[in-house]
């Protein structure tokens, strides 16, 4: 499947009446992150969405090739 803009994404977003809020509730990220890769640039982008939460929300919205991997560590507990 070929690789989408961000502009396609927000397109798609449009369309369908999402929110960033509600597909990243969906889908258990940040809104705040969500909405910075998506309203940023697609020829320069600050965000590169490289690794961890960043890089999942790119390819799990199509802009970006590889595999979602959610890696869980063990919280802390209190005492």
């Amino acid at each position: 499947m070929p690789l989408k803009t961000r502009q396609q994404v927000r397109e798609e977003f449009n369309r369908k009446g999402w929110s960033y809020s509600a597909w990243a509730r969906k889908h258990s990220y940040s809104a705040a992150l969500v909405r910075e890769i998506l309203i940023d640039s697609d020829t320069s982008p600050r965000r590169k969405c490289l690794r961890g939460e960043s890089h999942n929300i790119a390819v799990q919205l199509g802009i970006k090739e590889g595999e979602v991997s959610r890696v869980h560590l063990p919280t802390m507990a209190t005492a």
